[in-house]
């Protein structure tokens, strides 16, 4: 695997803690944009690297089971978390290079996502405007190699540095390390559980050019009638776009896209075809063909239909939406009622994206 050691600058050791001081039974209601009220066993804040140093040293807390936690975009809880809970909050963003070709960003784990794009925007770097709006944490993005509307986290990732608590260190990885993949990486398979992830460094074009993959986004580019498109441009269209078809989780809770759009050959995609003429599917670049997860699960009859306290979205069938009061074994109940429909109508296995924690 190609990573390093890789020593952090030396750090002013009026910020680090003296002691871990962690609370207990701690409320997650506000700390998940689901909303389901779950309690931690035991709940910290991260804000440095010393204080992982120090928790992997403990003779007490280093024994308890953890649980990283960015943004909780991406995680539907138990009732009880019986782990300790460390909430990444660690902030700062900074140019840190560039060559003839990149600019190199690079952003504290605990960053809120969609705040950084605008960042780099603002800056006058473009790279990442069809990834605006999306909820969560720098750091938890590389983990899931988020992606929308034809982008992809991996298309300008450069490096990224976390702490392992297996030896201790500081370790730096590069994209080939991490394995990306649709919606995975190895931070989801061999080292789950053993990284926290520091910060992410980016590399950003200086020559950009739009993505327009989408015929949504073409669409909507082409109505602005301007010669000169920027990436502001293109990221106010996506965040217009998401707010028409996704809810606002301080509203509703919901964790954005519950079910990965599943992949099949051609020879499943044609078979599907002879019954259902109107399919949506996506050519990819291994012969694979994409299915819209949405599309399976409104003609299952799925969408705005409502299980007990969590129900589908009414404007999007891919979205799972708390309307007040639910449990996560109330929102597994409801994925799992979905994925059997899917299965049993078009032999298709949908695959869920938030992790079900505790």
């Amino acid at each position: 695997m190609a990573y390093r050691a890789y020593n952090l600058p030396a750090m002013n050791p009026s910020n680090l803690l003296t002691r871990l001081a962690p609370a207990y039974q701690v409320p997650l209601k506000r700390l998940n944009t689901f909303g389901i009220d779950a309690i931690a066993h035991a709940y910290l804040e991260i804000t440095n690297v010393e204080q992982l140093r120090e928790l992997r040293n403990h003779p007490v807390l280093s024994r308890l089971k953890r649980l990283i936690l960015g943004g909780g975009s991406n995680v539907i809880f138990a009732d009880q978390i019986d782990s300790l809970v460390l909430r990444i909050a660690s902030t700062g963003k900074a140019i840190v290079d560039e060559d003839e070709h990149f600019m190199y960003v690079r952003a504290a784990a605990g960053e809120n996502w969609h705040e950084f794009v605008l960042w780099t925007i603002a800056q006058g770097f473009g790279g990442f405007e069809n990834l605006s709006l999306i909820p969560g944490t720098v750091g938890a993005a590389p983990i899931q190699n988020i992606g929308a509307y034809g982008t992809e986290l991996q298309s300008n990732f450069f490096h990224l540095r976390a702490f392992d608590f297996v030896s201790g260190e500081v370790i730096r990885l590069d994209k080939a390390a991490c394995q990306f993949a649709y919606r995975d990486s190895v931070f989801k398979r061999e080292l789950k559980d053993r990284l926290v992830i520091l910060d992410v460094t980016f590399a950003l074009p200086k020559k950009w050019q739009a993505n327009l993959s989408y015929a949504d986004v073409a669409q909507r580019v082409q109505a602005l009638e301007t010669s000169t498109l920027t990436p502001k441009d293109v990221s106010d269209i996506i965040i217009s776009i998401r707010q028409s078809k996704l809810p606002d989780p301080t509203v509703i809770g919901n964790a954005g896209s519950f079910f990965k759009n599943p992949l099949v050959d051609a020879a499943q995609r044609e078979q599907l075809l002879q019954t259902y003429p109107n399919l949506v599917s996506y050519p990819q670049a291994d012969g694979h063909y994409k299915l819209a997860a949405g599309w399976l699960i409104e003609q299952c009859a799925w969408k705005g239909k409502q299980l007990g306290k969590v129900g589908v979205y009414e404007k999007q069938a891919l979205v799972l939406v708390n309307h007040g009061g639910a449990s996560g074994a109330e929102v597994r109940a409801l994925a799992e009622r979905v994925q059997a429909d899917v299965l049993e109508k078009f032999a298709v296995s949908l695959e869920v994206e938030p992790v079900f924690v505790g």
